[in-house]
């Protein structure tokens, strides 16, 4: 047949490259990325070509499937539609409206419909147990953005186009294509600025792909990273090499809760010299301009809330938060904070019934999901309904979730896999596939380097019989809402909207004035030009002021001072990310995940040398609350005392036939982590600094 170039767009990750993408009728011949979209200029990862395998993939689901003694049948969707809505009201009606979970999972962000269908939908629901991968992932910038700046998605972008002083805690940007950083290209735009005579310093206990682009790395103990931030921070303020807005409060309060961090000090507890410390907080200060980013490595740790606003504090004290260079907010076309169209980031409104720790932004901490179904008693959870998730493999205590999910009266999942999770549902609806979508980010231009809009058509049509994630909403919201009373008319009113008109109406009220038929007519995008200074008019706070000083931060820096300051000791268990993986699933590409095993534990020399262990030895991690055998590899780039074990591994699924995921060994980290242990101020789980055993498997 004849090819045919059309434009699409990589919904993967959070770069949101353009593509140009050949096709032959409904194949997908070749997948390019498209030098002129107005943001990722041509680059693409190997993630985008994945899209391919995933369109033609035979375990991808088409039609709705249930659950049998016999197996998994294929059925109507009208017969998927009613035993969904009738089993989510049947328990609503028998347990109360908290009886039923709500999870959303990170491909949510990646599709329109779903971004648009999906929380009207849980609206709908009426449930206080909602969780989402948040609480695994970005929390900490979320509750630090709302104590600063007033909303949770007020989130400073490093300006790094222009930045002449990079600094980096916990993060892999080559890799991840900047998470909360949406910077298509990361590698060109490093070697760009490090060409230009700019400076980037990374702290990693890992030194990473992005590191190994250039710069100079550090090694710090994992787990340790607010006393390393904060004792920054400190020499700044005591050195007099503060230059603070004038709309910035607290000060003088952060200098003296700071006092007992001195460089030696941190020295003890990170590894990290004192030399360094000081000179890189000097060197931060004063250069022309800087920005402080920091990600999944100092997030999802014990201090992970202390971690974010350590780095925000070194971006308003140096003067670079809202200056070009620095960081700085986006003005995207479609701006829902503007329009105050998304939560602000309220918290502690109602608590988890088991344990009492405090919703944020309307979810509550994953890592108590487990112990809301299997504690008995009013409110228990006795039903879930999963969004494009895989919590078993992605949350703490994960083989525990395993167990818990199997008790439930009822489940239903909106995926196109079964898989770990999915496969206790008792009705499974797949949606379109991504090729088969309209696109517009509606998260990721608030978090984009560059401020651009752009509209996808989808690439192909979709397949008769198939449903948009919108329509699947919007048809259990009719049904379900027919069986309750009473029914929220707001949620109602959006489940009818279609998302091209929701997108449409964000455009014309946004500060652009723009609407989708123009988006239409620039299929490569519009640039809306570099990032702004904006403040303090675009803050939220009362009086449009930065209090540096919450008092919740600065009551929680005081309560863990002693332990703050405490080195851990033993092997400490980090993550690890790879470009030819995302997170739980995409394990069926086979183009995607050839090449050398990255599934392995990996090691230090050192440490292997004392334990007697060798690379390739099947070994067995064990932490307080868990274990696992998975193979050993030698970690020539780990700090020693760290190991490493990447995530989304550990594929089980007895009787499901899944040929690529089988190939593809590895163990689920989960099975290591405590959801007991948690970031404190957020509820995030701690998945880095975990202490852990190694031994050789007997």
């Amino acid at each position: 047949m004849e090819e045919t170039i059309r434009l699409g767009r990589c919904t993967l990750c959070e770069a949101m490259c353009g593509l140009r993408i050949t096709t032959s009728g409904d194949r997908v011949v070749d997948i390019r990325g498209d030098e002129d979209d107005v943001l990722s200029a041509g680059h693409l990862c190997p993630k985008a070509l994945a899209l391919a395998d995933l369109r033609e993939d035979p375990d991808r689901l088409r039609a709705p499937v249930r659950r049998t003694a016999d197996g998994w049948r294929e059925i109507s969707w009208e017969e998927a539609f009613d035993l969904v809505a009738d089993g989510l009201a049947r328990l609503r009606r028998r347990h109360g409206a908290d009886s039923v979970a709500l999870y959303l999972g990170n491909p949510v962000t990646h599709s329109l419909g779903a971004m648009t269908h999906a929380p009207a939908f849980a609206s709908l629901l009426g449930t206080r147990n909602r969780f989402s991968a948040s609480s695994v992932d970005q929390l900490p910038h979320q509750v630090v953005a709302r104590l600063l700046y007033g909303n949770q998605w007020l989130l400073p972008i490093p300006d790094l186009d222009r930045t002449d002083y990079f600094l980096v805690f916990g993060a892999n940007p080559a890799v991840s294509n900047g998470s909360l950083m949406s910077a298509p290209g990361m590698g060109r735009r490093i070697r760009a600025l490090l060409a230009r005579g700019g400076t980037m310093v990374l702290f990693d206990p890992r030194r990473t792909e992005t590191a190994r682009l250039g710069g100079e790395h550090h090694f710090v103990r994992p787990g340790t990273d607010a006393a390393l931030i904060l004792g920054m921070v400190r020499v700044i303020l005591e050195e007099g090499l503060a230059r603070p807005a004038a709309y910035v409060d607290g000060l003088d309060e952060v200098r003296h809760v700071l006092t007992p961090f001195t460089p030696e000090r941190v020295e003890a507890v990170c590894g990290v010299e004192p030399g360094t410390v000081r000179r890189v907080a000097r060197g931060f200060a004063t250069a022309p301009s800087a920005a402080c980013y920091g990600r999944m490595g100092v997030s999802t740790q014990r201090f992970g809330t202390l971690c974010q606003w350590g780095v925000q504090l070194l971006n308003i004290v140096t003067g670079n938060l809202d200056r070009p260079g620095g960081t700085l907010f986006t003005r995207p076309a479609v701006d829902p904070i503007r329009t105050r169209q998304i939560d602000p980031g309220r918290q502690g409104r109602w608590r988890s019934r088991v344990r009492a720790l405090p919703e944020f932004g309307g979810e509550l901490p994953v890592a108590v999901l487990t112990e809301e179904i299997r504690t008995p008693g009013p409110g228990q959870v006795r039903g879930l309904l999963t969004v494009a998730g895989n919590p078993v493999l992605s949350t703490p205590a994960g083989p525990a979730l395993d167990e818990a999910l199997a008790g439930l009266e009822f489940m239903a999942s909106v995926d196109f896999y079964v898989n770990e999770t999915t496969r206790h549902a008792d009705v499974i609806l797949p949606p379109t596939e991504p090729l088969e979508r309209d696109h517009y980010d509606l998260i990721f231009h608030l978090l984009a380097v560059r401020d651009t809009a752009r509209y996808v058509p989808a690439v192909f049509p979709r397949q008769p019989g198939a449903r948009h994630e919108w329509e699947i909403f919007r048809e259990l919201g009719r049904r379900y809402g027919r069986l309750i009373r009473p029914r929220p008319w707001q949620a109602a009113l959006m489940l009818r909207m279609r998302p091209e008109r929701i997108v449409d109406l964000g455009l014309r009220t946004g500060p652009y004035r723009l609407s989708l038929a123009r988006l239409r007519r620039h299929p490569h995008g519009l640039d809306l030009g570099p990032l702004r200074p904006s403040l303090p008019r675009r803050l939220q706070t009362p009086r449009k002021r930065v209090p540096a000083a919450p008092p919740s931060l600065i009551a929680a820096v005081r309560a863990a001072a002693a332990e703050l300051l405490e080195p851990p000791g033993g092997l400490l268990l980090i993550g690890r990310r790879h470009l030819r993986s995302n997170n739980s699933w995409m394990h069926n590409s086979a183009r995607l995940v050839k090449g050398k095993p990255r599934h392995h534990l990996l090691m230090h020399p050192a440490d292997m040398a004392a334990r007697e262990l060798a690379d390739g030895d099947l070994v067995t991690v064990t932490s307080p609350t868990g274990e696992l055998t998975v193979h050993l590899g030698t970690g020539h780039d780990l700090m020693p005392g760290t190991v490493s074990l990447p995530h989304g591994y550990g594929h089980d699924l007895p009787g499901v036939r899944l040929p690529v995921a089988r190939q593809v060994p590895g163990a689920n980290v989960n099975a290591l982590t405590d959801p007991a242990h948690l970031d404190q101020v957020s509820g995030t789980a701690v998945l880095n600094g975990v202490p852990v055993t190694v031994e050789r498997h007997r």
